[in-house]
């Protein structure tokens, strides 16, 4: 790690004295392709294998076709199954020889219980002529004397799964493919390879009663020691002196102004709020002062992620008595979309919160609200990103975004991960919608430290399709299908035309809207489509409306697309002033608008983890380890500064989540602190280095 201040150089001392760095471990190499490889031993699906035609390259050629859903190649294990239990990951090489852009998948396979298979795959993006390695992990399975033990998380000690992952010690195929092709593609694979060191995962094989508890006092995993373990209180007093030592000596970049904007860049017109403007080819916002500014951010910027103990207070080690000073970090929670605690109410404990009043005092909610600017601006993060709480970013130290919720009247036969889908439609979204835009004024509306607004969140937009047929699978009282039906007599006039050009047979009018059954989407398709675009602008308009009416110099800044199709992007570039994105994948360097849509793009969302600090999941896009997190976290945003339509990136989230899961089991190793409150030194030395260099790097991008 280059350029570490003294201070922060203290802080990795406590964090890393007296633990030895892991001994590396050589590859164990599965096939290579030299000239004796036999080519005939491939098993190939829609595609041609031979090996490389350049002189000296030891790669497998495999050009596939569109016609399979599934075109590539099975290599089996030659000699029997391997044991790969010792390693974290088999690794190819890939290269994409064609003119296509390709999407390479990775799958390893084991023999399961009877005639079933078990198998763990990954995937890799490939812009034509790149070379990148494709990594599919290898999780070992979950003992069945286990499954029945862990319960209410996503990821389970190990990072192990219930009914996810394969037998480590008979893995006995590898196969490479693409998924769901619209195009032939061309590209080469090399050095098929079990690499990394897998942890020793001790747990497994103890009772019950050694087991649990398996959660100490901290939050922490008692059954594994790391780098930055806590072990007292008098050691989070000793972070929180040592951090504001390096805080003070590393107040955050010379050349930014009071909101983050570059004040050593050009000075464009100052509005007394954020902005966009298009400069020299690329999009940025513009901040109060007329500087320069791209969001560098970090959601959920709060004091707390609470986890329910229900049903498994035998977990944790020693959870406070009642009546003491902690006991106030009790709570109820109710909200669980997915899993074991869904539907039922349970009872909470906040360590991360525990933590804070054990390292702060009484006054920690304070101190943590103060301190969190000033770790940003340390950190060279220049916003408060989504879901964050009120009482920090109201201080108006940091630039902020605000989030507010529509209607919830859903279109009751639409379907998606969150939920259904808002009925725009209802006269109550409207009025939802305003009344939680009115309730912004006075505080986030015309506060010149708000960028903007997201409203919702991951909405369930589908294929471009899904909302239409969702609409008439729904009720005839629901406001949406009224709407559509009054299209489609406005169109056709008599239901005998329509049916006619739907291949229906629906009596009258009203037995359409009473009917629930979709149309054959390919004879349907032009109305379902042109009601899918109408929903959506409904949506993006009448959000677009509220939120100018209560804040007209704040930016509209969307819903946050996780599952989109260009139909609803359309939609949204109609009416947002910035389109925003959950990505969570490697690189957002090629992401792109539809055709012929020109507008800036944040990113709300994205995150990566790794397992070797003592959590159990590592969120969405997982890494070996710290070190190689912090690489990827770097790698991300310039791949944002490089792109000419993106004005920022969020990550999520500022802290870990619970060890032992939030209300629907997430706990993830997201955080750029953990549950004790001590920042990972790895990846905030990553976000310093890619935040004090952002404005230069984005302004010299090609």
């Amino acid at each position: 790690m280059s350029d570490v201040h003294p201070a922060l150089a203290a802080v990795l001392g406590l964090l890393w004295t007296g633990l030895a760095a892991p001994t590396a471990r050589g590859d164990q190499i599965l096939f290579e392709f030299g000239p004796g490889f036999d080519v005939k031993s491939v098993e190939a699906r829609d595609a041609r294998v031979a090996l490389a035609a350049t002189p000296g390259a030891a790669a497998l050629r495999i050009a596939t076709g569109h016609a399979n859903p599934w075109p590539g190649i099975t290599l089996k294990a030659p000699q029997g199954p391997w044991d790969l239990s010792r390693f974290q990951y088999l690794a190819i090489d890939v290269k994409n020889v064609g003119s296509n852009r390709v999407e390479v998948s990775g799958r390893v396979d084991s023999p399961g219980t009877g005639t079933a298979r078990w198998s763990v795959q990954d995937r890799v993006a490939l812009a034509p002529g790149e070379t990148k390695t494709l990594r599919v992990w290898l999780q070992p399975r979950m003992p069945e004397k286990l499954a029945s033990k862990f319960f209410g998380m996503r990821g389970n000690p190990g990072g192990l799964e219930k009914d996810k992952g394969i037998d480590v010690r008979r893995v006995d195929q590898v196969l490479v493919f693409v998924a769901k092709p619209t195009a032939d593609h061309v590209f080469e694979i090399s050095r098929v390879r079990a690499a990394g060191t897998a942890e020793p995962l001790p747990w497994l094989s103890m009772d019950e009663k050694k087991l649990f508890p398996m959660i100490d006092r901290y939050g922490q995993f008692i059954h594994k020691d790391w780098p930055g373990k806590i072990r007292s209180d008098d050691d989070l007093k000793r972070r929180r002196e040592a951090e504001a030592a390096e805080l003070a000596a590393q107040p955050g970049p010379a050349d930014w102004n009071q909101y983050g904007g570059w004040k050593a860049g050009p000075q464009l017109k100052a509005t007394g709020f954020f902005r966009t403007e298009k400069h020299q080819g690329k999009w940025w916002l513009v901040d109060p002062e007329g500087r320069l500014f791209w969001s560098h951010g970090v959601d959920c910027v709060r004091g707390s992620d609470i986890t329910p103990i229900t049903d498994r207070r035998h977990w944790f080690q020693e959870l406070p008595e009642p009546g003491s000073p902690l006991a106030k970090f009790y709570g109820r929670g109710a909200w669980a979309p997915h899993g074991y605690y869904q539907g039922k109410p349970y009872e909470t404990f906040a360590f991360a919160a525990a933590n804070r009043f054990r390292k702060y005092g009484d006054d920690f909610e304070r101190q943590f609200a103060e301190i969190a600017h000033r770790r940003l601006r340390s950190w060279a993060m220049n916003t408060i990103g989504n879901w964050s709480a009120r009482e920090v970013y109201l201080l108006r130290k940091t630039p902020y975004v605000a989030t507010v919720q529509s209607g919830r009247r859903p279109i009751e036969g639409s379907a998606g991960y969150w939920g259904k889908f808002p009925d725009p439609f209802d006269p109550d979204f409207e009025r939802s919608v305003r009344r939680h835009m009115e309730a912004e004024k006075g505080a986030t509306a015309g506060d010149p430290w708000c960028l903007g607004y997201f409203i919702d969140n991951e909405l369930s937009w589908g294929d471009e399709l899904s909302l239409s047929t969702g609409t008439l699978a729904s009720p005839p009282e629901q406001p949406a299908k009224q709407a559509f039906v009054a299209d489609l007599k406005t169109k056709y006039g008599s239901i005998e035309k329509l049916n006619q050009a739907w291949g229906t047979q629906h009596a009258s009018w009203e037995a359409l809207a009473a009917s629930r059954n979709p149309p054959d989407p390919k004879k349907a398709r032009d109305d379902l489509a042109a009601f899918y675009t109408r929903i959506a602008e409904q949506y993006f308009r009448l959000c677009r409306e509220a939120v100018k009416a209560a804040a007209p110099n704040q930016l509209y800044l969307g819903c946050r697309f996780a599952w989109v199709n260009d139909r609803a992007v359309r939609a949204a570039a109609k009416y947002c002033d910035v389109v925003s994105f959950n990505a969570y994948r490697r690189s957002i360097a090629e992401h792109r608008l539809p055709d012929g849509i020109d507008l800036p793009v944040i990113i709300g969302e994205f995150h990566f983890g790794a397992l070797d600090r003592g959590m159990f999941h590592p969120g969405l896009v997982k890494t070996a380890n710290q070190e190689e997190r912090a690489a990827a976290y770097a790698a991300y945003v310039r791949s944002g500064l490089s792109n000419p339509c993106i004005v920022g990136t969020h990550w999520f989230q500022f802290g870990d989540q619970a060890t032992t899961g939030r209300g629907d089991g997430e706990n993830y190793q997201i955080g750029l602190v953990d549950i004790c409150d001590t920042p990972y030194p790895e990846t905030i030395q990553a976000v310093r280095d890619v935040g004090r260099t952002m404005y230069r790097y984005r302004i010299e991008a090609k």
